[in-house]
């Protein structure tokens, strides 16, 4: 297995918009095109425009099939483009692949 860690850093004002396309529609293709989600994080202290996930693959094989079908997907561009509507959502995206420790009880 490989980890998807994806920091989300979203514009002034736009958390509800991202959390709301998340639960909404992300989620749901997400399932549909192979992408294991871990888990999602909101920033208690710190930078409060700070959304973080992690995502959970078979390899880097599968990581790149299901986010080029994900990407593809014209339900997401719609999506997409209908939440962004009013300008971006996102300033800016920090991801990271990682790999497990041989003693990490996450394998």
């Amino acid at each position: 297995m490989i980890y998807e860690y994806r920091a989300y850093y979203v514009m002034p004002g736009r958390m509800p918009d991202i959390q709301k396309r998340f639960a909404e529609v992300t989620m749901k293709l997400f399932a549909k095109h192979g992408i294991g989600v871990v888990g999602f994080w909101e920033t208690v202290f710190g930078e409060s425009n700070e959304l973080v996930y992690i995502c959970a693959y078979d390899d880097l094989a599968h990581r790149q099939r299901a986010w080029a079908a994900f990407m593809a997907d014209p339900e997401w561009q719609a999506a997409k483009r209908a939440s962004e509507a009013n300008g971006p959502l996102v300033e800016r995206v920090v991801n990271k692949i990682w790999k497990p420790t041989g003693f990490s009880p996450l394998q």
